[in-house]
């Protein structure tokens, strides 16, 4: 077979293991998984209802153009329905991005470590790839701007970013785009919008009529808690949104996954209730990694970056004996830490036992 040389050494994404594979690979009855934020309170009641009470006409194709959840949302955000672009999951929208915008004669900037989707795709489209490592935990705004000339074709940015959890503060994020040339789209990821809460933090979306070379992606998968369903969308302006529509496929968000997002919308409570629960959550992460003396960055999301003074693998790895399942940082671009998605009161506690037995095992006197 002639396989496109550029997937040549390409790994698929590795997810972590699975609550069924944990249970059997070492006979536990109970597992708590904090490895891919979601959201441990589940989704808003009116979409766990919607999901409950469905009629599926499983022989017919969903609505290719999501033309209630598009109205329901454009109104929730202020934009037209001709802004919006639907994907299976955000990560659905970066390969669209990546297939309309790169290519062999092309480069695309992005931070690191950050979401490796963007590297991920960049190679498969054949476009040279300028990484900028984070500075302080921060993008490197100005670092990032000297890596751009005329053969730049996306910047991708991530704020919250994953795996660190920072944010790029408005002013900051305005000034940089302001200073990017107009051929350029600058794509804000924008996955844990709903869980960001520094005074310095702005709705990017309001962004996108002063640039309109700014898209924005969020997704239903996160706060809104239904991953399992996959819907992402992105904002943006109507000319980008028309470029990007023939690049989509048909069909490729689901009945379900479009009511439920579409019941979830009016969950504005439930959403406020998980950011205040994530907030709480958050600080008992912070309070154990101070105890400990170990690095533990604020968080605009639903993760914590944790320092383990040792080999993430390993810690990762004694978690998951424990039944505890984490993020390494040596697969995410943070050796000496792990992402630890923010669960309940109660098992974030369970989880900080087990981690404080295994620091004490691994690290002497941790």
């Amino acid at each position: 077979m002639r396989w496109n040389a550029r997937l040549e050494g390409m790994r698929a994404y590795e997810p972590g293991k699975t609550i069924a594979e944990v249970k059997r690979e070492y006979g536990l009855d109970r597992i708590v998984k904090l490895a891919s934020n979601e959201n441990p309170f589940g989704c808003p009641p009116a979409a766990s209802r919607y999901l409950k009470e469905m009629d599926l006409e499983t022989a017919l194709y969903p609505d290719g153009y999501s033309t209630a959840l598009r109205s329901a949302l454009a109104e929730k955000l202020g934009v037209s329905a001709r802004q919006l672009l639907f994907g299976s999951g955000s990560d659905e929208i970066i390969v669209i991005l990546a297939r309309a915008l790169l290519s062999q004669d092309d480069n695309t900037v992005a931070p690191w470590p950050s979401f490796p989707q963007y590297r991920h795709n960049a190679r498969i489209e054949g476009a040279e790839l300028r990484e900028i490592p984070l500075k302080d935990n921060r993008h490197d705004l100005d670092s990032m701007l000297r890596a751009i000339d005329e053969n730049t074709s996306i910047v991708w940015l991530c704020s919250p970013n994953n795996p660190t959890g920072g944010i790029i503060p408005d002013d900051e994020l305005r000034a940089f785009i302001s200073r990017v040339p107009e051929h350029v789209l600058v794509v804000v990821d924008n996955a844990y919008h709903e869980y960001a809460s520094a005074v310095d933090y702005r709705d990017p979306v309001d962004l996108i009529d002063d640039f309109p070379n700014v898209i924005v992606l969020r997704t239903f998968s996160k706060a809104y808690g239904l991953a399992a369903l996959r819907v992402g969308y992105a904002v943006g302006a109507e000319a980008v949104i028309s470029k990007l529509e023939p690049v989509r496929s048909p069909f490729n968000t689901t009945v379900a996954g479009q009511g439920a997002a579409l019941a979830a919308l009016g969950g504005d409570e439930f959403i406020r209730e998980c950011r205040e629960k994530n907030e709480r959550g958050k600080e008992q992460y912070v309070n154990f990694a101070r105890k400990h003396g170990l690095d533990c960055p604020r968080s605009e999301a639903n993760f914590v970056l944790m320092e383990i003074r040792g080999t993430a693998d390993h810690v990762a790895a004694e978690l998951l004996k424990r039944g505890f399942i984490v993020r390494s940082g040596d697969k995410l671009g943070t050796p000496g830490y792990i992402r630890i998605t923010v669960g309940t009161e109660e098992d974030n506690e369970a989880l900080l036992g087990a981690l404080a037995e295994v620091l004490a095992h691994s690290v002497p006197g941790a």
